[in-house]
């Protein structure tokens, strides 16, 4: 269950709207370094959640801190439309050219979708991809995904700062900044928590899975794939020991190590034209007969 408040958990003041820079605020909202991404992110997580109920709670917490910085930014980017509606009517009346020089650099969904309001897309106004939310059910993965979010959500989020001169945009993207800054810290503090004091701890992922099943000659090699056949400049990837501490860092020269690939011949019922219906065997069953057999 969620409950809301109608104060915003920070203040949002515009003193020089730009529908300009509410365009580039979109980025922030449903882009894919945007706020929305991580809302859902560590919703899902949390929700989808096994094992200590600590960590559920903490996704939680910070999802739902998530929802009341999309709520921000939503402000904001209204806030700085307010003032566009006028000019716009203007420019249309006198001018026939296409939509976006009409507009002079406004996103015109703005208008024509959202009625001078914010939308769940991005700077472009290409709607926000469910696809980008992570959520693998394996907790030290999760982080690392959590982690590149935050950083990229950071990197935005401070160049969005220097497309500013409006005191209040820069006020509320420092608050913004400033709690990337703790989401970062957090999510490496549950890696080094669940990796007994060191991040290297957690590794390899998923830890469950038995390293004796694994390769044991390819597991910790650097593969140099440089057809010039020198060897790479080398750096801590390549000698030492490895991060996990279960192995030593190797270079090695990519080579091939399997046969050429040879496939059998075009199933019949998938229609490849005559000419290639020679090859490998054929197969025992055809592939639209196995659909049937699986659909019946």
């Amino acid at each position: 269950m969620f409950y809301h408040d109608k104060k915003l958990q920070y203040t949002v003041r515009v003193e020089k709207p730009s529908a300009q820079f509410a365009k580039l605020l979109q980025q922030a909202i449903g882009g894919n370094e945007g706020e929305i991404r991580v809302m859902l992110q560590y919703l899902f997580q949390a929700w989808n959640s096994r094992g200590p109920v600590k960590y559920r709670e903490m996704l939680l917490n910070t999802g739902t801190e998530e929802i009341a910085h999309v709520e921000m930014l939503a402000t904001a980017v209204a806030l700085n439309l307010e003032g566009a509606s006028a000019d716009l009517k203007d420019d249309i009346a006198k001018s026939n050219s296409i939509i976006g020089a009409v507009m002079g650099g406004m996103d015109p969904r703005h208008v024509l979708s959202a009625g001078l309001g914010a939308m769940a897309a991005d700077s472009n106004g290409v709607p926000f991809n469910g696809s980008w939310v992570i959520s693998s059910g394996n907790l030290a993965a999760d982080m690392y995904a959590n982690v590149m979010a935050e950083s990229t959500g950071r990197v935005l989020a401070t160049r969005l700062y220097e497309m500013t001169d409006d005191p209040g945009m820069k006020d509320m993207l420092s608050f913004l900044i400033a709690r990337d800054t703790m989401h970062q810290n957090q999510w490496l503090a549950v890696l080094e928590e669940i990796g007994h004091g060191s991040i290297g701890g957690v590794h390899p992922i998923p830890n469950s899975f038995p390293q004796s099943m694994e390769n044991q000659n390819v597991n910790y090699s650097f593969v140099n794939t440089d057809i010039s056949g020198e060897m790479s400049q080398g750096g801590r990837w390549t000698q030492g020991t490895s991060i996990d501490g279960k192995g030593v860092f190797q270079e090695e020269k990519a080579r091939p190590m399997g046969g050429e690939p040879v496939l059998g011949a075009p199933d019949p019922l998938t229609h490849a034209q005559t000419e290639q219906m020679t090859g490998g065997p054929a197969p025992d069953q055809t592939i639209i007969d196995k659909v049937k057999g699986a659909l019946s």
